[in-house]
């Protein structure tokens, strides 16, 4: 009996263990994130998995989520039947100037909100924050007639023009310029270092972290954009890779298998970056949200 009461009391104390309350957290923690990883991809999984079976299993309950036989098909003909190389080139020439231009404007205003001194700097950095109150279909008419109005419509032009600077950049780069010591600017000022020069070979290379995690937010938001390409084009050679895979809707019979084809043909660039940039776009994100 004194036996007995004494594992009772060992296994009591065990369960009231730091260690053990650490590991069943753990645990806990694991399960939970396996459970969030499997809802997420499962759309993922579902297009690949119904992408590469043949066209009779489309509407055929007996074929579960693995599909009994695999074809490509439905990716050859997706190049086939539709342009959709013409779709990826316009939405990769997109993206990429969006990009390119959303660095050197954001950058360029951050360093001027962070060390240069001018009158009202604080309240028109606080009206460029307020724009982000301010959301995209609010405005999407008032681009719409601008850009018509300048004759631009059904251009390349037309796709990037009203997107070539963020508020987010901006507010991205200037929390990552306020953790560099304002010495360090006045110090290279006083050795005859002009702004340009600070900017362009001490600041921009410690600031690689918000240069990945911006490029990588502005490419995919340009490459996922899908309402202003369709309001501004109305002819094919200027449709981006969003639209072309809606179009496959009436490309013919099996256009559910066509799209989802079309979807994981269009996820592999934009996957590709988020995979190589990961590690530098969560630091760049974080990047000033802890003051020492």
């Amino acid at each position: 009996m004194d036996n007995i009461n004494v594992l009772e009391e060992k296994k009591m104390g065990i369960k009231k263990s730091p260690y053990y309350r650490k590991k069943s957290r753990g645990i806990i923690l694991v399960i939970l994130n396996i459970i969030m990883i499997c809802i997420v991809l499962f759309p993922l999984f579902y297009a690949v998995s119904m992408s590469i079976r043949p066209e009779a299993d489309l509407y055929n309950l007996d074929v579960g989520l693995f599909p009994r036989q695999i074809t490509l098909k439905n990716y050859m003909d997706v190049f086939r039947i539709s342009n959709i190389g013409r779709f990826i080139k316009n939405s990769f020439i997109v993206s990429t100037v969006i990009m390119l231009a959303q660095l050197i404007s954001t950058s360029l205003a951050a360093f001027s909100f962070q060390f240069l001194k001018f009158k009202g700097k604080g309240i028109i950095f606080a009206l460029i924050m307020a724009t982000m109150m301010i959301p995209g279909e609010a405005t999407i008419i008032s681009q719409y007639l601008m850009v018509s109005g300048w004759g631009l419509q059904n251009t390349l032009t037309a796709l990037f023009l009203p997107y070539l600077t963020s508020a987010m950049g901006v507010f991205l780069f200037k929390q990552a310029f306020e953790t560099f010591p304002v010495e360090l600017y006045e110090s290279a000022k006083i050795d005859g270092c002009s702004d340009i020069k600070f900017f362009t070979y001490i600041l921009l290379p410690v600031s690689r972290p918000t240069i990945a995690a911006l490029s990588v937010t502005s490419f995919l938001g340009a490459w996922n954009m899908y309402m202003w390409p369709l309001l501004i084009t109305g002819s094919e050679k200027y449709r981006t890779v969003q639209i072309g895979i809606a179009m496959l809707n009436a490309a013919d019979a099996q256009s559910l298998l066509l799209m989802l084809a079309g979807v994981v043909v269009c996820m592999i660039p934009s996957l590709t970056i988020f995979l190589i940039a990961r590690k530098n776009m969560i630091n760049g994100l974080t990047a000033g949200a802890v003051k020492s």
